[in-house]
């Protein structure tokens, strides 16, 4: 039940991980790389750019622009009948000359907003607006919200400064202008929404989307960009001045004059930003502002959806359901097959946040992917543990006495073998095959203890060697006998299985004895003790199984048909001559006897059996 804990720990983790504010960075920098992955959209003919950049500065020889300069561009400007202007420049102090043309031009131009910024904070202290325009109400914010990482996302609407007017951004104010000619008026919902023409905004709060207490003063909302510069009409100053342009290009549209110049630094990081926040990944703020009017222009009278966040409780929902999908995963497959889907899985996850995010929706991706890493990396890591102590446990209990095929095919059977750390008792046919020395107690009487061990193991070993090599699995050594086993410990679901245990076990006997032919051949020319062996092969129902205590514990085979395997070896031990008696019962004779060259002994009454059976000698082995 423990590994049941692991979504509820990873889910946890990873929600108090995302409170704390430690995901903030990594959950912006996925919100930025969605915004860079969108497909490009159209260019917003609504809004024009004036742009001012060195070449305009250089040409006019100052900075700031004289009011004169400033005077005609307006005039011209005003000329072409835009719906609304907005001068995204600081003009607190006049710049002769021409200062009273200037404010002749203010006077005359009721669609003209002038800016000022209304905030002294650590990106600036406040600057006032051009007089005459604050006293014609004319005025904006040009103030923006930075986050954390310097970057801005967020647009600020409305600033109530205390004991003060509220004041409307520079790109909200030049908007509703718009939207005013088309007879659209913002209302307000019983949600404390603002509908405006097809789209409701939706306050920004402090927790939406990846923020973790974020400053919520004023009216914010999450700033879904259309593009840089070059998503919107541009001309620069000096060709309006010089009347190179269209006298329709800003008919019944939106200006904004802003400089772009690198020299004004009035840049600012965005989302489209690089990760390395490079100076010449900076946007224009006069750009951020055309983002601002052209967001709420999409929105109110073409529907283009703005950001939308779920509440937190469904937030966390959904990191536990992925932490919930990563633990699945990594219950239902191996652990490398389980890496590969979890991994299909996070970019499943992606996916599915990406399209959901083109629909104007900001749902977590960061939180969910660390929740089905984690969960899917705690779950494998802890199957990868068990299955150490499962191949442990088959080790300590069959040793080194089978071959790499069926230590592979036990550990693919595992989950049906092993329960709690053993492997509980099982029917099944098996072949079961005993082998002894003859006249053993003899020779270990006529030779020194060191010297019979050496001999001996080199007899067990070749053996054993011959059992491995025709599948078989030693099950254990009885002094100078050895029991194998065909057949075990997988159970035999088909009769043609059954037979070929029964075909591999009387050939590994046939192979034995002449092993043994081999080692007697050396141990002549070494003056070591020769020998003859028995073995005893039977088919039938068996019984396998860990038998033993917690601290030591065996694999063995029970039940009749090893006691008549064992009877077989040892019955009669002055019949039969030869290097190897090999005898076996009628039930594997009934699976050889097409194969090997073979003799009835007879209807045979074996020592603790109360039916006798017939018992068949292989031939072939002198």
């Amino acid at each position: 039940m423990r590994r049941w804990l692991i979504v509820p720990a990873v889910g946890i983790l990873v929600i108090g991980l995302r409170t704390s504010g430690v995901l903030q960075l990594v959950e912006w920098a996925a919100f930025d790389q969605m915004i860079s992955w969108r497909p490009i959209e159209p260019v917003d003919q609504r809004i024009v750019i004036v742009t001012i950049d060195e070449p305009d500065i250089q040409k006019i020889g100052q900075w700031p622009i004289p009011d004169v300069t400033l005077a005609q561009l307006l005039e011209k400007i005003k000329e072409q009948q835009p719906v609304a202007i907005g001068l995204d420049i600081y003009r607190d102090l006049p710049v002769p000359p021409g200062h009273e043309q200037l404010l002749e031009t203010y006077r005359t131009t009721p669609n003209l907003i002038g800016i000022e910024k209304v905030v002294s904070d650590v990106n600036g202290s406040a600057v006032a607006p051009p007089p005459m325009l604050k006293e014609q109400n004319q005025v904006s914010a040009a103030d923006l919200v930075w986050d954390g990482d310097g970057k801005i996302r967020r647009a600020l609407l409305t600033i109530q400064p205390p004991e003060s007017e509220m004041v409307f951004n520079i790109g909200l104010q030049l908007a509703l202008m718009y939207l005013q000619a088309q007879g659209i008026a913002p209302e307000m919902t019983a949600n404390n929404e603002v509908k405006l023409g097809l789209g409701v905004f939706t306050r920004f709060t402090a927790n939406d989307g990846g923020y973790v207490r974020a400053d919520e003063n004023g009216y914010q909302i999450l700033l879904n960009y259309r593009g840089l510069l070059d998503h919107f009409q541009t001309v620069s100053i000096s060709d309006i001045l010089a009347d190179r342009v269209s006298p329709n290009l800003m008919r019944d549209r939106i200006v904004l004059i802003g400089t772009t110049a690198e020299s004004l630094n009035d840049l600012f990081f965005t989302p489209y930003s690089s990760s390395l926040l490079k100076v010449s990944d900076r946007t224009a703020g006069v750009v951020i502002h055309a983002n601002i009017a052209s967001q709420i222009l999409s929105t109110a009278l073409d529907n283009r959806p703005v950001f939308k966040v779920w509440s937190e409780p469904i937030e966390w929902l959904w990191i536990l359901i992925w932490s919930a999908v990563g633990m699945t995963i990594g219950l239902s497959y191996r652990p490398t097959k389980g890496m590969i889907r979890i991994i299909l899985a996070a970019v499943s996850l992606t996916v599915i946040c990406y399209q959901v995010f083109l629909r104007g929706w900001w749902i977590p991706i960061v939180p969910p992917l660390l929740g089905l890493l984690g969960s899917g990396t705690a779950i494998t890591g802890y199957i990868a543990h068990q299955e150490r102590l499962e191949r442990q446990t088959l080790m300590n209990l069959f040793g080194r006495h089978l071959t790499p095929k069926i230590a592979d095919q036990i550990w693919e059977s595992r989950d049906e073998l092993l329960t709690k750390g053993q492997l509980l008792g099982q029917k099944m046919t098996a072949t079961i095959l005993f082998a002894d020395i003859r006249d053993f107690s003899t020779i270990a009487e006529t030779m020194e203890p060191d010297r019979l061990m050496f001999w001996l193991n080199e007899y067990m070993n070749t053996m054993a060697d011959t059992v491995l090599n025709h599948d078989g699995i030693i099950d254990k050594f009885i002094g100078d006998a050895i029991m194998a086993g065909f057949g075990v410990p997988l159970p035999r679901t088909h009769e043609s299985e059954i037979a070929q245990d029964a075909i591999l076990a009387v050939s590994c006997a046939v192979a034995m004895g002449d092993k043994l032919r081999s080692l007697n051949h050396k141990w002549k020319q070494t003056q070591q003790p020769t020998v003859s062996m028995r073995i005893g092969i039977a088919t039938g129902l068996v019984v396998t199984g860990s038998l033993g205590s917690s601290q030591r514990m065996d694999y063995t085979t029970l039940g009749d048909t090893v006691n008549v395997a064992a009877r077989l070896e040892s019955y009669d031990k002055s019949f039969g001559s030869g290097l190897c008696r090999i005898l076996i019962s009628e039930t594997t004779y009934h699976y050889i006897r097409d194969l090997f060259s073979t003799t009835l002994v007879g209807h045979v009454q074996l020592k603790g059996r109360q039916k006798p059976i017939d018992v068949y000698q292989v031939l072939g082995v002198k």
